[in-house]
């Protein structure tokens, strides 16, 4: 490589509005040209924030209601399943003492508990996966702003619906229906995407690299925060809906519109996809010295984006029910902990990103990263006690050093007139790899129980060697 790759990440910083007037009319010719939805200059909000942020509380606000509420509804599920086959956890012999075998209510009970997982990650997510790139690519002609709104207002429906089936013990079924409603309206992949969007449309390449990172920080940080705070599900699911609401009142007030909209802009058009396919059926504009192989490297580390986030959400919701289970028989409390050190890596790995980025190249960084999850997803597979449990937990520090980097690889390979496409499309891959791995992970867990309870975690760790493999080799030639 002649320059780290993150250092390349997207095109003007607020201080820049000369350079980036000049970038998004550039922008625009461009896509006028390929008959792609273009972006003009920024619009003024409702009212004007003191504080020089511009939409890392949206992002902060909505990723701390999603990680409050995800073990949440986990361990809701296993109460009321739990209740239904009447078995009573708190009074579990086989967690105070390993030698009797575990019960076979018990297996029963994580069974059931992973498969309404699953069913309500797919029911949620396979809607979203069609809605969340129509809505990315919406945005570049009717603006950010709604696609940062309409997303929350959907996550606080979904609460309210978890609200009423917890207050009415209805059954959780229902709970898929507030699932289905959320991605209806884009879910926590649309506001994702919207962020990294609007960060592309105000930053250039010398503080891009920042931008992005202070962003993937707010996702560990406001998942640390939510970890602590936990407690019992029900009260904490109003803490839900409020937060969910002020990202969207945030987003409403004070958040400067990034293009100028199109009145006349359809949602419901065939339109919005082309910017995607355009992209990786041709390999996008700059790749017009590159021939296939240019496109090759966008399908690769796409394949390598899809792997190791599609481990990451997969593995990340069998945590709590496998802490909760035998042997470790986890309370709130330790779960609590553990999520919280989980996120810790969040910063952790930005920390040490910016350390290796002194003396390593960014593809061997992103192979630190990936040797960090390795170790920690084989020590989740044999761990029978707290003390390594968390060592898998410390172990796995620098597991989100591997991420930007891809990014940043993905974002190098296109032109600036197509990041608003690539943003779009890494959306949809981040949506298919809750699917993918929600399904496979959820299904796999309690098909691997009689054998080895943590299986999964080797598998996870396995198929993690696959990006390592495409990484290493790409640098290499």
């Amino acid at each position: 490589m002649d320059e780290p790759d993150t250092a390349a990440i997207l095109p003007g910083d607020l201080l820049g509005a000369s350079s980036t007037d000049d970038q998004l009319s550039d922008s625009v010719d461009r896509k006028e040209e390929a008959g792609l939805p273009t972006t003009t200059r920024s619009v003024p909000s409702p009212c004007t924030c003191p504080v020089p942020v511009s939409v890392e509380p949206v992002l902060f606000l909505s990723m701390f209601s999603l990680a409050l509420q995800a073990p949440l509804s986990t361990q809701y599920l296993w109460d009321r399943i739990s209740e239904d086959l009447g078995f009573n956890g708190s009074k579990r012999s086989e967690c105070s003492n390993s030698s009797v075998d575990p019960d076979p209510l018990q297996k029963e009970v994580e069974t059931l508990t992973a498969h309404w997982n699953l069913y309500i990650s797919l029911g949620g997510f396979s809607v979203g996966l069609l809605v969340v790139p129509l809505l990315g690519s919406w945005s570049d002609v009717a603006g950010r702003r709604p696609v940062l709104i309409l997303p929350n207002f959907g996550l606080a429906l979904q609460a309210v619906v978890y609200l009423v089936v917890m207050y009415l013990k209805l059954p959780v079924v229902y709970f898929l229906v507030g699932r289905l409603l959320s991605g209806l309206s884009g879910d926590f992949n649309a506001i994702l995407a919207g962020c990294f969007a609007y960060v592309a449309d105000i930053s250039d390449k010398r503080s891009r690299t920042f931008r992005v990172a202070v962003l993937e920080a707010c996702l560990g940080v406001s998942g640390m925060l939510a970890s602590i705070i936990g407690g019992h599900y029900i009260n904490p699911f109003w803490l839900v809906l409020a937060t969910n609401l002020a990202s969207a009142l945030y987003a409403y007030l004070f958040v400067r519109e990034s293009v100028h909209p199109d009145p006349s802009a359809r949602l419901f058009t065939t339109r919005h996809h082309k910017a995607v396919w355009h992209l990786y059926s041709t390999g996008g504009v700059s790749s017009e010295g590159g021939g296939p192989l240019h496109r090759g490297k966008l399908w690769l580390y796409t394949l390598c984006f899809f792997l190791v986030v599609g481990v990451h959400f997969g593995s990340r919701e069998l945590y709590v029910l496998y802490e909760l289970s035998s042997p470790l028989c986890w309370g709130s409390a330790l779960i609590g902990y553990g999520l919280a050190a989980h996120n810790l890596a969040y910063l952790s790995s930005l920390l040490g990103l910016r350390i290796m980025q002194r003396c390593l190249q960014d593809s061997w960084v992103a192979l630190v990263g990936l040797v960090s999850n390795i170790t920690g997803l084989v020590v989740f597979s044999v761990a029978d006690t707290t003390q390594l449990m968390f060592t898998g937990y410390g172990l796995c520090f620098l597991f989100m050093a591997s991420t930007p980097v891809l990014r940043s690889k993905l974002s190098k390979l296109v032109d600036p007139s197509e990041q608003g496409a690539l943003f779009a499309s890494v959306a949809c891959v981040e949506s298919l790899c809750f699917l993918v791995g929600s399904s496979v992970f959820n299904s796999l867990y309690p098909a691997t129980l009689h054998f080895m309870k943590g299986f999964t975690f080797l598998f996870a760790a396995i198929i993690l060697v696959i990006p390592a493999g495409i990484i290493g080799d790409s640098d290499a030639s």
